[in-house]
């Protein structure tokens, strides 16, 4: 379960409500017409993603542990992706996909659970008389390798992963590559096919290969992702410098995030909350590229009022909050009272990219609270 905190109250009244009392008949007008950027940001959440880390793990078994048995590296590339399994739980509905998705498998002590599952085999079975003894210590080491080099490499994108569950369900997220990261698929297939290649252009010439084959292209490729990363990690910073530094419809920054794209390291999906709103654009990184301020699309927040106060005590409201970075309120008036919706800003991004939870609430006229709900984003889909 996601455990509210204080810090959630505090995000509820900085991005749910308004204290200012200029323009808002401009605001309302602005809001209601919810304006779509051309190059809206799109999370992505498919199954290339789970593909990604078993490259990633097999590449890791060529570089750090190219001797392993054939079912040693099995067990390995299973710790290398059995956290995505989390997944599934949309399946069961998006109450439970908000509550286990990138939360209790994607945690350290999950890690070990999983590598220790994977090895469990090898101590219960008995090799035969011709047969050497396999020590289940370097599987351990190689599957608890594998399982916590899928936990960086999420901890580096946006949805944000909770290292720490269960001592803290705070989640972590570094923002530097997206969820599927074509540059980071590219090279590792480089580095696993470009040897095999080699290694058949070897054989016909009839040389030997020295060393275990395909260790140095799986290093090379390695190394080539930890450059890439820290090319990530400054544009990221450069992005945030500029962001900061500007003001926006007249108004300071309070929040910043830069948000990857998968394209180009260069190309940066940009969100700032300021007092009043929440501004949407997309942003160049580089020694050329310039930032517009003005070219933010612009969400203002909803007037407070006794529906929202009473929204935000609600268990719905809570859980919600504990995942969405930049939550945005949107306020209904019907017939028996309000019907307000939470959104993961920026809500009018394509839902046919990835899976969408939002949370709605009913209340009455006065803010008592009639239903409360986590359901499916209109128009996103729970299957893959």
């Amino acid at each position: 379960m996601l455990r509210p905190g204080s810090g959630i109250t505090a995000k509820f009244v900085n991005l749910l409500s308004n204290s200012s009392q200029d323009n808002r008949g401009a605001r309302k007008n602005l809001d209601n017409l919810q304006l779509i950027p051309k190059n809206s940001f799109h999370e992505i959440t498919l199954p290339v993603d789970p593909l990604t880390h078993a490259l990633a793990s097999y590449t890791l078994k060529r570089a750090a542990f190219p001797r392993l048995t054939r079912s040693a590296t099995i067990a390995m590339l299973v710790a290398g992706t059995v956290a995505d399994t989390d997944s599934l739980s949309k399946f069961a509905g998006p109450s439970a996909f908000l509550t286990f998705y990138r939360t209790y498998c994607h945690s350290l002590p999950a890690a070990l659970l999983f590598s220790l599952l994977v090895t469990f085999p090898f101590l219960l079975r008995r090799s035969g008389p011709t047969e050497k003894q396999t020590s289940p210590l370097p599987i351990f080491i190689a599957a608890l390798a594998a399982s916590v080099l899928h936990l960086l490499m999420d901890l580096c994108q946006s949805t944000g992963v909770e290292l720490f569950w269960p001592f803290s369900t705070r989640r972590f997220a570094l923002d530097w590559v997206a969820p599927l990261d074509l540059w980071i698929l590219g090279i590792l297939l480089a580095g696993i096919l470009l040897p095999a290649l080699g290694g058949l252009v070897t054989e016909e010439i009839g040389a030997k290969s020295k060393g275990p084959r395909g260790k140095v292209g799986a290093s090379l490729a390695l190394a080539t992702i930890i450059l890439y990363f820290v090319l990530r990690f400054v544009l990221h910073g450069n992005a945030l410098t500029a962001m900061k530094s500007r003001t926006y419809r007249g108004e300071s920054p309070r929040k910043a995030a830069a948000f990857p794209e998968s394209a180009s390291p260069f190309r940066w999906h940009g969100i700032v909350e300021t007092e009043s709103a929440l501004h949407d654009f997309e942003m160049e990184v580089g020694p050329a590229a310039s930032f517009e301020p003005d070219s933010a699309v612009t969400s203002y927040k909803p007037e407070p009022s006794p529906a929202l106060d009473a929204v935000r005590d609600t268990a719905v409201a809570r859980r919600f909050l504990q995942a969405a970075r930049f939550p945005k309120a949107t306020v209904e008036k019907t017939p028996d009272g309000f019907h307000i919706i939470l959104h993961a800003f920026p809500y009018s991004r394509d839902v046919s990219s990835g899976l969408r939870v939002h949370a709605q609430i009913d209340t009455d006229p006065s803010g008592k609270i009639l239903s409360q709900e986590l359901a499916w984003d209109p128009g996103s889909s729970p299957l893959w």
